[in-house]
């Protein structure tokens, strides 16, 4: 089974988590409680980091929909940035970049959430 991990990092207000690896149906929980986690605390502007990650399932693209109106119901939202191409494809065939600011660096999704 391929690896994944999930860092933290709060920039202010925003908070940032770093993807890495396999976003699967295994792994997607670890996911969704750092998410959780982050509503929890009442962080609601938060980024993702996509530049370590090698590979996305319908499972892990299901964790960001599971989240997103909460989110925003608390004016908040989710960013996603720095998508390798293999990555981007997959969120665009479904329609994402519509639903989501998909960036280039994490540093133009802090400027959005000012």
């Amino acid at each position: 089974m391929e690896s994944f991990e999930v860092q933290r990092r709060d920039d202010g207000s925003v908070s940032i988590l770093y993807v890495k690896g396999y976003l699967d149906a295994h792994t997607a929980p670890k996911l969704e409680q750092e998410i959780q986690k982050l509503i929890n605390e009442q962080n609601f502007k938060i980024i993702v980091n996509f530049n370590e990650l090698s590979y996305i399932s319908s499972a892990g693209l299901g964790v960001f929909m599971g989240f997103i109106e909460n989110v925003r119901e608390k004016n908040g939202d989710i960013k996603l940035t720095n998508m390798n191409p293999k990555i981007y494809r997959v969120f665009d065939l479904l329609g994402f970049p519509t639903l989501y600011d998909i960036l280039d660096n994490e540093n133009d999704a802090i400027q959005k959430f000012s």
